[in-house]
């Protein structure tokens, strides 16, 4: 057992602490990265906050870059030095949904109480949604990592383990969204963001951007929204549609918020899909009419992580990147250290923040 510093989850709703944890070595089919940076993702605040649930103590933390420094028995392809983006998209290979190439929801449960993680004194600590990467070190499963390009920035890098795939893939695995088409995308925050990037990429007509903050918007026409629309009025959804000229044929929900869901309808054209990407808390409800999508032929659709292959799109990613199609750099609002990260999480909670990075090296 090698002994890093990690924030870890003592209690729901209560600040990270910083202490000394206890990490294995890899075993068979697993990797140890040593961390360069990992990203805050709302989804890390929900579940620290108890929104969803889960074990206790936990690290969370999933969206990170570093370097392979350990190889586990039976693991090609990645060897010490390797950079790498860490992701949650743990994939076994054998389930149906692995089988039908969508590892975004591999069917074989991981449990986190039983992972390479434990507490200075040997109990258990939860290694959260399979990564634990508010850490110095992680040890995961090979599929779980895609090999990066040298020189590639880890801050920027470790963004595409999350949001930007997550963004971008829900227009173009989730919605497939063809040159010409219209977009609505609900919440200009990290994956809204990336969103309306991924639209713009696909040749999107119209790019509509619906969020509470005009400084929001201005960021979302910064990234790729012809428009913007602010959510605060009676009906933003006839302003969305009068600058379209119609309805939307996708609309994009990146918030998890109910009453985004509640609403989303409205701005869909005939035939069109809202793409259900943001997560409300366990519990909440939305209520919608089923006649009117089957007489129109519209859909509600969920995806997750954007659907994505990630060895397929992560790598088209970093090329679009590279190329300066795709915007990372622009989506980092701030670096911190890991003594920080409770000050990160506040900043990221304002609402002010793109992405805020822990850099651990």
């Amino acid at each position: 057992m090698t002994t890093i510093k990690a924030a870890v989850c003592h209690t729901f709703g209560e600040p990270l602490v910083v202490e000394d944890v206890e990490l294995r070595a890899p075993e068979a089919g697993e990797i140890e990265v040593t961390l360069d940076a990992v990203a805050i993702c709302h989804s890390d605040i929900s579940y620290a906050e108890g929104a969803w649930g889960g074990s206790l103590p936990a690290v969370y933390g999933h969206e990170a870059a570093g370097r392979v420094t350990g190889v586990g028995q039976g693991v090609s392809g990645l060897t010490e030095g390797d950079p790498v983006v860490v992701t949650l998209i743990r994939a076994c290979g054998q389930c149906p949904s692995c089988g039908a190439g969508q590892p975004t929801i591999c069917e074989t449960p991981y449990d986190g109480d039983h992972g390479p993680l434990k507490t200075k004194d040997g109990g258990k600590l939860h290694q959260a949604m399979a990564c634990g990467a508010f850490a110095e070190c992680v040890v995961v499963h090979h599929s779980q990592v895609v090999k990066l390009p040298e020189g590639i920035a880890m801050d920027a890098a470790s963004l595409l383990a999350c949001g930007v795939v997550t963004g971008v893939g829900a227009v173009v695995n989730a919605a497939k969204l063809r040159a010409g088409q219209d977009v609505v995308v609900i919440g200009a925050g990290g994956v809204g963001l990336n969103a309306i990037q991924g639209a713009r990429i696909a040749g999107a007509r119209r790019i509509v951007a619906v969020d509470m903050s005009e400084d929001k918007l201005d960021d979302a026409r910064s990234f790729g929204a012809t428009d913007g629309v602010l959510a605060t009025g009676d009906s933003p959804w006839r302003e969305a549609k009068q600058l379209m000229g119609r309805g939307a044929d996708a609309v994009l929900v990146t918030v998890g918020v109910p009453r985004a869901y509640d609403e989303a309808p409205r701005y869909m054209a005939y035939g069109g899909q809202v793409i259900m990407v943001g997560m409300p808390p366990t519990g909440a409800t939305s209520t919608y009419e089923p006649a009117n999508f089957a007489a129109v032929g519209q859909s509600l659709v969920g995806s997750k992580m954007g659907d994505v292959v990630i060895k397929r799109d992560i790598p088209w990613m970093v090329d679009m990147y590279e190329q300066g199609r795709l915007k990372l750099d622009e989506l980092i609002s701030n670096r911190w250290s890991l003594d920080q990260i409770n000050e990160a999480i506040a900043d990221t909670k304002s609402g002010t923040a793109r992405r805020n990075v822990i850099m651990l090296r």
